[in-house]
């Protein structure tokens, strides 16, 4: 594990998968690695029992539970899944857990762009190869689409909508006959998906009208909506578990305080919702204010305590990560966050120390 920055999901959680494989009695679709109930288990969390007594799963997704067993079932049934949503709302990785756990490979993606091609999605050729021998299978250099189809396993799109709708369009025909045809190698060429092969697809709805998604493939796949965190405990322990997890790989030994991260939760959830606890209506910012983007304005803090401070962290620091997060697309939001910093000076003034030092912080604001 060490020997990675970010170790794939069924690299960094093999002993729960290992766990869960061996000690699964439930009814699994075609080369599936777990069956639907091992799934959901592995990423919502839960416990398994086995000859030795029961054993904790650690929760990986914080959402809505009744999703992930929709989309579970959407891929038990060899049915494209679309997970849409905000920015930052998880669904990169709940895409990834599914592919972990359903086939055991999480990284056969496809990363969409504005210079996506169909050559990234299907396949390319070798071309020294192919002038050398001309078109055969070994000059033949398979794309994530292709490779889900002979091996049985996934293929992950992110970010589909940002790729030219032309090249979205490739994957129509393959969703529909389950078949991929390479016509340079003529009798050879025709490629059958194999069982557990399937389409995990990701869009930001941030990106709607970027180049939006035919009909035609739109009806190949089952949609979910993705909800950023609602609730201000969950969003805390996920900040603070995120964090753990990012100060231990980076070997950075500073204590991660559980009220430093309310306040950052209670400040995202506060400007994302556009109301206060209290009940007063803040403005929005335009930025997105996602769990994910509150996670890494902490880390960002704890990482300046431990290489220039006291080991703690300053809610002065923690304003200046914020600041950043939130201004960087549009200057109008420094005068939201000012707004929001007022409005929790008059509210919060007798929540404690720490929020009257973070507001005081917030006072500098430039």
């Amino acid at each position: 594990m060490e020997q990675f920055i970010k170790p794939p999901v069924e690299v960094r959680y093999s002993e729960e998968l290992a766990l869960l494989a061996a000690n699964d009695k439930g009814k699994k679709p075609v080369s599936w690695k777990l069956s639907p109930a091992a799934v959901r288990t592995f990423i919502i969390g839960g416990e398994v029992a086995t000859p030795e007594g029961k054993v904790k799963i650690s929760r990986k997704f914080y959402g809505n539970d009744a999703l992930v067993e929709r989309a579970v079932i959407t891929l038990a049934g060899s049915r494209g899944l679309m997970l849409v949503g905000e920015p930052g709302t998880a669904k990169t990785m709940l895409s990834e857990l599914l592919s972990a756990a359903c086939c055991g490979v999480s990284t056969n993606t496809v990363q969409g762009t504005a210079g996506t091609t169909e050559d990234m999605i299907k396949y390319s050729w070798n071309y020294a190869m192919l002038l050398s021998k001309g078109p055969c299978r070994e000059a033949l250099v398979p794309s994530p689409l292709l490779i889900g189809m002979e091996k049985g396993i996934f293929a992950r799109f992110e970010e589909i909508t940002r790729t030219p709708a032309e090249i979205q369009d490739s994957l129509i025909s393959v969703m529909s006959d389950q078949i991929l045809v390479i016509p340079e190698l003529g009798d050879e060429g025709l490629v059958l998906a194999r069982p557990g092969f399937n389409i995990i697809g990701t869009a930001n709805t941030r990106d709607k009208g970027v180049n939006e998604m035919s009909g035609a493939l739109k009806r190949r796949f089952n949609f979910e909506t993705v909800e950023p965190v609602r609730d201000v405990r969950l969003e805390k322990q996920i900040i603070v578990r995120e964090a753990e997890e990012l100060a231990a790989a980076g070997h950075i030994d500073c204590p991660v305080d559980p009220d430093v991260a309310e306040l950052l939760a209670v400040t995202y959830h506060e400007l994302r919702e556009g109301v206060t606890a209290e009940g007063t209506v803040v403005e929005k910012p335009a930025a997105v204010m996602s769990t994910a983007e509150a996670v890494s304005v902490f880390f960002q803090a704890l990482c300046h305590a431990w290489y220039y401070g006291s080991g703690r962290i300053e809610p002065a620091v923690l304003t200046e990560g914020l600041l950043g997060a939130v201004c960087k697309e549009n200057k109008d939001d420094l005068g939201k966050l000012r707004g929001y910093f007022k409005t929790a000076a008059k509210e919060k003034s007798k929540a404690g120390e720490l929020w009257k030092a973070y507001i005081d912080s917030a006072k500098e604001l430039k």
